[in-house]
């Protein structure tokens, strides 16, 4: 799910996809791939087992690819002889596979979890559950997809951006600053570690997981978070960048991304030993695995988005002061600037876009 927090937090993306004709030509299209798979529901239901989460999951992940495909179309606004021209098989695999395949089984599997977590258990009442997680999954992976093809657009426009929302960036960079990202994900491994046994002394296995959860929502997205200021100012004391951030600013950023991503990988975890494993519940060994991978997984995307932040902060002059609004850490990074020229100017910028917004 790095992509949509790269699509959010960093500003040069976050402007492209949520600009007004953006967002109401999105809006038709999340809701046509809902009404779509819920057709497909129904008619699966009388076809395939959707009562075993094996089948409900392919189901799944079936209509997210064709959903994901075509989503990502519409956002490129080409045909599809010119998109395998310009843009090539290899991004169109991970688009079907990534975004489609695989992001549309996290969303199934999240959607299950936290409806077994309430008392919603699929595996008693699978129609409620299945449906809305075939629904949910494909109309989030519309949203995805047409947003990275309208990326894609501006850029085969000229548009500059400096990252494009496939994990290339953070491939290289866990290759280029290994020394300097792999502290960050020992501490999320042990941190998560420790979490995953917040639920030992709690008998109830919903109640013990809901325990671990929330623990693993708090220090995960506590982790991400000074993750974030590692590696936007990676020769500076991330703690003395913490302390310079207005406490308001710290706390969007802890919630988004911070502890809505950290609480989504940790109900991935739970539906994949829940539904796929068949496990009846989270056993003391399983959530400390899963926890340490969450948490190390959130140290990890909290770096890169800092790292990458810091980048387009670098290349400030060739981009516009529109280019560098940003809904989500635009306050973040205005407040805890130090006191240098392109850093000033960088902070004017958002001022003035706050100003024309009150305006």
């Amino acid at each position: 799910m790095l992509h949509r927090m790269a699509l959010r937090v960093l500003p040069s993306l976050s402007l492209a996809v949520t600009e007004d004709p953006v967002r109401k030509q999105k809006r038709l299209v999340m809701f046509v791939p809902g009404l779509v798979a819920f057709g497909v529901y129904r008619f699966a239901k009388h076809v395939v087992p959707l009562t075993e989460p094996l089948v409900l999951l392919a189901v799944s992940s079936m209509v997210a690819m064709i959903t994901a495909l075509l989503a990502y179309r519409v956002g490129r606004a080409a045909s599809w002889t010119v998109i395998a021209r310009e843009d090539g098989v290899r991004l169109l695999a991970w688009l079907a596979g990534w975004i489609g395949a695989v992001y549309g089984v996290q969303l199934s599997l999240l959607v299950l979890a936290l409806l077994w977590i309430v008392g919603y258990s699929y595996l008693q009442h699978p129609d409620g559950p299945a449906m809305m997680a075939i629904i949910i999954s494909s109309t989030a992976v519309a949203r995805d997809a047409f947003e990275i093809g309208h990326v894609r657009k501006l850029a085969v426009q000229g548009r500059p951006f400096l990252t494009f929302p496939d994990g290339t960036a953070l491939r290289t960079l866990v290759r280029s600053r290994l020394s300097e990202v792999g502290p960050w994900g020992l501490v999320g491994l042990g941190v998560g570690g420790l979490m995953g046994l917040s639920g030992h002394v709690i008998a109830d296995g919903q109640m013990a997981a809901l325990a671990q959860l929330l623990g693993i929502t708090i220090l995960g997205g506590g982790l991400a978070l000074c993750a974030y200021f590692g590696g936007l100012r990676p020769s500076a004391s991330w703690m003395e960048t913490l302390k310079r951030t207005a406490p308001t600013e710290l706390l969007k950023y802890w919630w988004w991304p911070g502890m809505a991503f950290a609480s989504t990988y940790y109900l991935v975890v739970m539906g994949l030993v829940l539904f796929v494993g068949g496990q009846p519940g989270m056993a003391t060994g399983q959530a400390v695995v899963g926890g340490a991978l969450v948490t190390a997984i959130m140290t990890l995307y909290g770096y890169y988005l800092g790292h990458r932040r810091q980048v387009e902060d670098e290349q400030a002059p060739q981009l516009s002061s529109g280019m560098l609004r940003c809904p989500f850490v635009m306050g973040i990074l205005g407040k805890s600037a130090p006191a240098s020229g392109s850093m000033n100017g960088l902070a004017g910028d958002m001022a003035l876009s706050k100003t024309g917004s009150k305006g």
